[in-house]
């Protein structure tokens, strides 16, 4: 079971899975009130009724967030209960804030909408799962996906194929059903599923590209030498692997995941339109 950073629960604390919020969630006021804050050139025709709907979309936004984190933690217990294993380690989850999303807008050359959002960004909201082994990551992402009242809208797998700079995780955006006065509204939900030593790599590379002011030569070394462990943490990954289904039993999960990549093509094919590029 998944319980807030701070709380305990009854298990020992290694079997417990904290859920991290990597930020506080603005109150609607809040949000309406650094909306009203941006100038024209930030905003450019959002009237004040766009502003109560863009309110709205992001309060919907955070319940899919929400749903997606309850339906994790459900999964984490039930696999602790079955199968005496925690595949889950943490989780993570976040809701973009005003100026992020207004940022990705404008790199996207996107009008400032509720359209734009509506339409073509869905990682406004996030949740990232931090699994214990590779097999954990194919596991629990093929029983989320396999769930009759979520929808796969689109998958890309950077373990099995890693991007250029050695970046490694399971992208899958959702559709949940968020249920709120009006009725059902289906809501994207990026889950981004790694293992621990893919997650501090991650953070690692992710301080070296954003947050460093190191010269060029040094970037470009410590870029090298983190491609280099990426590919020696994924043969130690290998072997660790191995050691735990050998200990617990268990048998290899199919890593293409077809399923879930089946599942995808199929909610795109019956006019699901994501929109999705994954930036």
């Amino acid at each position: 079971m998944c319980v807030p950073l701070g709380c305990s629960y009854s298990r020992t604390a290694w079997e417990v899975c904290v859920i991290l919020d990597r930020n506080s969630t603005m109150s609607a006021a809040e949000m309406r009130q650094r909306l009203s804050d941006l100038d024209e050139k930030e905003r450019p025709g959002l009237s004040k009724d766009d502003i109560v709907e863009f309110v709205n979309l992001m309060q919907t936004y955070e319940g899919a967030m929400y749903e997606i984190s309850t339906k994790l933690d459900v999964l984490d217990t039930e696999f602790q209960v079955r199968f005496s294993h925690n595949p889950i380690h943490h989780m993570e989850r976040r809701l973009k804030s005003v100026d992020s999303l207004i940022g990705k807008l404008h790199r996207k050359d996107l009008p400032v909408s509720i359209e734009s959002v509506r339409d073509h960004i869905f990682d406004v909201a996030g949740v990232r799962v931090i699994c214990n082994y590779r097999d954990d990551v194919y596991s629990v992402s093929r029983y989320l996906s396999d769930q009759s009242d979520i929808q796969v809208l689109r998958v890309k797998d950077y373990i099995r194929n890693p991007k250029q700079n050695g970046y490694r995780s399971l992208h899958v955006i959702y559709a949940v059903p968020v249920f709120l006065t009006s009725g059902p509204h289906y809501t994207p939900v990026e889950v981004q599923f790694r293992t621990i030593a893919m997650d501090y790599w991650a953070s690692l590379e992710h301080q070296l590209r954003y947050k460093s002011d190191l010269p060029d030569n040094r970037l470009a070394e410590h870029s090298q030498t983190l491609l280099d462990c990426s590919r020696s943490l994924q043969n130690i990954e290998v072997q660790m692997q191995s050691i735990h289904r050998d200990i617990s039993g268990s048998p290899q999960e199919q890593e293409s995941d077809d399923a879930t990549i089946r599942a995808a093509k199929s909610n795109l094919a019956n006019g699901f339109d994501t929109g999705f590029d994954g930036n």
